[in-house]
This record gives structure tokens, sequence and C-alpha cells, in this order.
């Protein structure tokens, strides 16, 4: 009825397990403008207990459905044969891209990729990024595995981070309340680099976010993402029977929980 996050508190799902699952999804979703009411979300995910049976700590998400607009997606947590962890689709595709269309969680989009006229400077002017507007302090994430090139203030950009990802592909984010890295560090996907603020040429907290192809700004929402893994021969054949595992588990224990429309 609102957003993912809320929906996931209410059927209380903690925080730290929600946090996970919108990553997993934010390679495909776009969780500002994919996301409707009356879609829906199954979720099946590890709870560890002490001795006396008192729940201790939550780990992986084991099985994740997400419903949007009558579309199933779903994700299986697969142990390979070398003893890496990822997650699959039902054919055996990795659900993991090389990045992160929206490296931020309950953010709305203001403002998108093109000419625009300036908020600040009041003109048009071509506006080389994506911007999310979201309270000051809101995590943002690494879009994907790389090197950090800046970390610190940037001109108009405000507190500032690149990342290198490979030959071609690098990604930034601007007006920063918080860096939460340094030059020269290496992160991973879905790493909390910082948090939303409004520095620099900015007229309220928002995150300002760029894909950048051979050092120039493309529109996060047009670039074709390289798809990760897919599983083939016996590697499949494995999936597909921890696949079946997952499933016979999720039935006997899920428990649906229906919100009421407001």
């Amino acid at each position: 009825n609102q957003s993912l996050f809320l929906a996931g508190n209410k059927a209380s799902v903690p925080n730290s397990v929600l946090a996970e699952l919108i990553r997993l999804y934010s390679w495909d979703v776009d969780f500002q403008r994919d996301i409707r009411t009356g879609d829906g979300f199954e979720l099946m995910y590890e709870r560890f207990s002490d001795a006396n049976g008192k729940p201790v700590h939550n780990g992986d998400v084991i099985f994740a459905t997400l419903e949007l607009s009558g579309k199933r997606h779903v994700i299986y947590r697969h142990t390979l044969a070398d003893g890496s962890v990822d997650y699959f689709d039902e054919k055996g595709q990795s659900a993991r891209k090389a990045l992160m269309r929206t490296p931020i969680d309950g953010a709305r989009l203001s403002s998108g990729f093109g000419k625009r006229k300036h908020p600040v400077l009041g003109y048009t002017k071509m506006h080389k990024g994506l911007d999310f507007a979201a309270p000051r302090g809101t995590p943002i994430y690494a879009a994907g595995n790389g090197t950090v090139q800046h970390a610190g203030r940037k001109g108009a950009y405000g507190k500032f981070v690149l990342i290198r990802h490979n030959a071609d592909y690098s990604t930034a984010y601007a007006h920063m309340k918080r860096v939460n890295t340094a030059k020269g560090r290496r992160v991973k996907q879905g790493q909390v680099i910082g948090y939303v603020g409004t520095t620099g040429r900015s007229t309220g907290p928002h995150l300002h976010y760029e894909i950048r192809r051979s050092g120039r700004q493309v529109n996060p929402f047009r670039v074709k993402m390289p798809s990760g893994k897919k599983l083939k021969g016996k590697e499949l054949a494995a999936f597909q029977t921890a696949r079946a595992a997952i499933d016979s588990q999720y039935a006997e224990q899920a428990q649906p929980v229906k919100f009421a429309s407001r």
C-alpha cells in the first residue's frame, strides 16, 4: 500500500533483512517507479537462535519474490561448487548486474536525465544524472564493485564520491552530508559510501547520481546493464535440485500477510 520498506516493517521483517532484499533487487527494479499499490512480496530468510530458543541475529535471504504489476520476479540463494554464493532466478540466471540503477532506498526521483531549467542558476542546462530526493542522512550505496577515485569536496558537487568499476564504467555521487569512504579504497556493491545531504550547488537534500561510460555521463535508465553468470550443465542441475528443496521448505513455513487498503 505504501513502500516495500514500510510493508516489510508491518510484517515484522527486520530492517537489516529488508535492506538486503532491496539491494538484491536493485539491479533490475527501480524502487521509485516500479512499485505500485497492490504489488506483493514473498520472503524467506535465516534467523539464528541461542540454546534457549531466543533469536540472536538474522542471516541471509534464502528466497524472495516481488510481484510487480502481475509479473513475478523470483530469486534463490545458491552456493556454487567453488563455494561462492550468488542469487539466481528460476532459470539459473544470476540476479546480479554490474551496476545498480538506483543506489539509494526510499527516495523519490526528483529530476531526470536531460535538459532542464536549473533550480539554482535559473537557465536551461543539461542535467547529466539523476536526482533522488531523500531525507538528510539516508544511506547511499556503491552501485558496483570498484575503486574510489575521489572522496571529498568537488566544487558544485559538494561532498562527492567517484568510483571506477572497470575500464569503461564509473559512477558519481554528489551533495552528500557525509562521505563514508576514502580515495584508493576498494568498495563492494551495496556498501554504504555516504549519506544524503545538500552540500555544493543544491536547493535541498538529495543524491545526484551519474553513470559515466568512458568518462562521459550517460542516462542510467537507458544503460544496458551487463548480465551476471548463467548456470549451465551440472551447475544448473545442482541449482534446480536446491531450488526444489527451497520451494518445498517455503511452502511448509509460509505465513501470508495481507494489508488493508487505505
